[in-house]
């Protein structure tokens, strides 16, 4: 499941917790991605939405359960379970964490709690941590999901490379669009983190540019606001005026866009 504000796709800072209004739903997704609204500290043009838990286990994740262990550990590690979502649910990541790596231990072969455990090392800003924990969920998974809360993790580990072959892994998957947009934005933030802001720009500007969308979607507006700052940290303020002013009148409330859009007039 970086992931902001406001200097969307500028030095790094960590990613940080706690969004507010919730992705669409991805199907067979665990859990869900969260939004970002104006006032959030966070960098919104890079940092992917880390995704935030169901209150109740969904019927996968039980089955997972069922299969670790004897029916009342089974019992016992879905209360646990549970417990540690709504925990991560109120961003209480400090009570999630000694829940989750118990859980880890203990069944260490389910991929539901690996992937959980790793979403929170990544709120907490452990990124080795939630690196080792976001793979063992693609391994065993086959899934590349949580790949842009990887590469996340990775560009705050200044490792590009990294951030690179994460971005190549998701786009040979076919992943969905939500994601894929998710790792364009860490990719391009990335970039930019290496003062390659023409490269950055491209990436971004190849996947928006051209394209009428008469109903932007969260994906959209994020990827028109990331290309909107590194137009104007270039130093085209025409470009970087039209893309905040997309943004605008798409989403007006997306963290400072009209503020950044009334110093450019």
């Amino acid at each position: 499941m970086r992931p902001v504000e406001e200097q969307p796709a500028g030095p790094r800072r960590s990613p940080r917790a706690g969004r507010e209004e919730p992705k669409p739903e991805r199907p067979a997704a665990r859990y869900q991605v969260t939004g970002t609204r104006r006032g959030a500290n966070r960098d919104v043009a890079s940092e992917p939405r880390p995704t935030r838990v169901r209150k109740r286990i969904p019927a996968p994740v039980a089955m997972e359960l069922s299969a670790a262990g004897n029916p009342r550990e089974v019992a016992r590690m879905e209360r646990r379970l549970a417990e540690a979502t709504r925990s991560y649910e109120h961003d209480r990541y400090g009570e999630a964490l000694p829940i989750l790596r118990d859980l880890a231990r203990s069944a260490p072969g389910v991929a539901s709690i690996r992937e959980l455990l790793g979403l929170t090392y990544y709120r907490l800003g452990r990124w080795r941590e939630a690196v080792k924990e976001l793979q063992a969920f693609a391994e065993l998974t086959g899934s590349v999901e949580q790949h842009p809360v990887i590469a996340d993790c990775e560009r705050a580990l200044g490792h590009l490379q990294a951030v690179t072959d994460a971005w190549t892994e998701l786009r040979r998957a076919g992943a969905g669009s939500d994601v894929l947009a998710e790792g364009r934005l860490v990719m391009a933030g990335a970039l930019a983190d290496q003062g390659r802001l023409e490269e950055a720009i491209a990436l971004l500007a190849k996947a928006v540019a051209g394209r009428s969308v008469r109903k932007p979607l969260d994906r959209h507006v994020r990827q028109w606001y990331a290309l909107a700052d590194l137009y104007e940290r270039s130093g085209d303020l025409p470009e970087a005026r039209e893309w905040f002013r997309r943004v605008v009148e798409a989403d007006p409330e997306l963290a400072d866009a009209p503020e950044r859009l009334a110093s450019l007039r």
